[in-house]
């Protein structure tokens, strides 16, 4: 895959930032929209602008249509079983708080467990934080070693008659981590304990198969596969979804409504109270269509390149400390330059177009883990190129000096 061949596409990279030729490393974070999901937005106001399912004229319809039309666009691409698994929210972060509350409902008691990883993201520990405290259970974490690989013998061991459910990431934001979920999905199931997964930093890097990894919950995030922002999916197993409440009230989520009782509606609606972002999800669509049409193993297979070299490039460097080395990782690069302060180092390098991510990126664990404040995350995507990454470490090189 050539990067230049689809950059074309995002104009948005096409500037300049302080006189310089932006380069953008934080993907991770949010990345860049091609102009066909920039156009399904636009059309979407200009022509079919409605709300959805409730209306009877022609622009609900259309609107209708689309929306459901991205549903099962969604449900083939990460082989669901049925439609109607597939339930859209904001963004990972509500999926997660969605499936922790109406989970935490049903199934958690006092004394009972949950099993989460010590690199989750904080939308992956606050959430079950809050389930516990509301039914009186108890939150365990999963360790990683030095390097950034989950301890899977821990895991085995946490595991009892009390635990309730295991929530882990499919790839680390901070350290890269490719975690070994159909393994970890295995393990559970095998004490019959179902396995929330957050892929919000793997659904645009790799194929996702929920039906392979065997997963019972599977979140993620439209912005960070060249979507839209305001648009999340929360995968959910049938059985369990029937079983869990609702975790919000109000329009669409009803079949009936008296003062005295309320009927829900049936899946996925149940759990999709109000209007939704309608325009968003129709961008999702065409995100969807992007990634299949340049390829998602062309995209892992560049990003690998990328990651690889530009790891071997700033090892050159005197001075780097790289956080996250497990051999399985995707395009994630959180480093620091010496003991500087990684909010110094994006500074400068800000200053010379070089846009990355500094801080705790919501892994305020993680860096507790190893005794730091923060790191520096450079995070590649399929239009990033190796010049860009030459010109990084050039920035790199040229700013490290000031800072040792």
């Amino acid at each position: 895959m050539n990067p230049l061949d689809i950059r074309p596409l995002f104009p948005i990279l096409d500037q300049t930032a302080y006189g310089k030729p932006l380069v953008y490393l934080d993907n991770a974070a949010t990345t860049q929209k091609p102009l066909p999901v920039i156009e399904a937005l636009s059309n979407y106001y200009l022509t079919i602008n409605s709300n959805i399912h409730r209306g009877a004229h022609y622009l609900a319809a259309q609107a209708t249509e689309q929306y459901e039309a991205t549903r099962r666009k969604v449900q083939a691409f990460i082989n669901a079983r049925h439609s109607h698994e597939i339930v859209f929210t904001r963004g990972t972060t509500e999926s997660i708080n969605l499936v922790a509350f109406s989970f935490g409902q049903r199934f958690l008691n006092p004394g009972d467990e949950v099993v989460i990883s010590a690199m989750e993201h904080h939308s992956n520990i606050v959430p079950w934080q809050l389930a516990c405290q509301r039914h009186g259970a108890h939150l365990r974490t999963i360790p990683f070693s030095d390097d950034g690989v989950l301890d899977l013998d821990a895991l085995r061991s946490l595991l009892n008659e009390h635990t309730r459910i295991v929530a882990v990431n499919h790839v680390s934001n901070t350290l890269g981590t490719v975690n070994p979920i159909a393994e970890i999905v295995k393990i559970a199931h095998s004490h019959n304990i179902p396995v929330l997964v957050d892929g919000a930093q793997s659904i645009a890097h790799m194929a996702v198969d929920v039906q392979a990894l065997d997963c019972d919950f599977y979140c993620f995030s439209g912005h960070k596969m060249y979507g839209p922002m305001g648009v999340g999916i929360m995968y959910g197993r049938e059985d369990l979804l029937e079983q869990m409440p609702p975790y919000q009230g109000g329009g669409e989520m009803i079949k009936d409504v008296t003062f005295e009782r309320t009927t829900y509606n049936d899946l996925p609606f149940k759990f999709e109270a109000g209007t939704p972002s309608v325009g968003d999800v129709i961008g999702l669509d065409k995100a969807i269509d992007f990634m299949l049409q340049t390829g998602i193993e062309n995209i892992a297979r560049h990003e690998k390149q990328l990651t690889d070299y530009a790891t071997q490039q700033l090892l050159s460097i005197d001075g780097i400390r790289i956080f996250g080395t497990a051999p399985h990782k995707t395009s994630v690069i959180s480093f620091l330059v010496g003991n500087a302060h990684p909010y110094d180092t994006g500074t400068l390098l800000d200053k010379l177009g070089i846009a990355v991510r500094t801080g705790h990126h919501c892994t305020q664990p993680i860096m507790d883990r190893y005794g730091i404040p923060g790191t520096v995350r450079a995070s590649f995507a399929a239009y990033n190129t190796t010049d860009e990454v030459d010109s990084f470490i050039a920035a790199l090189n040229r700013i490290a000096p000031m800072l040792m």
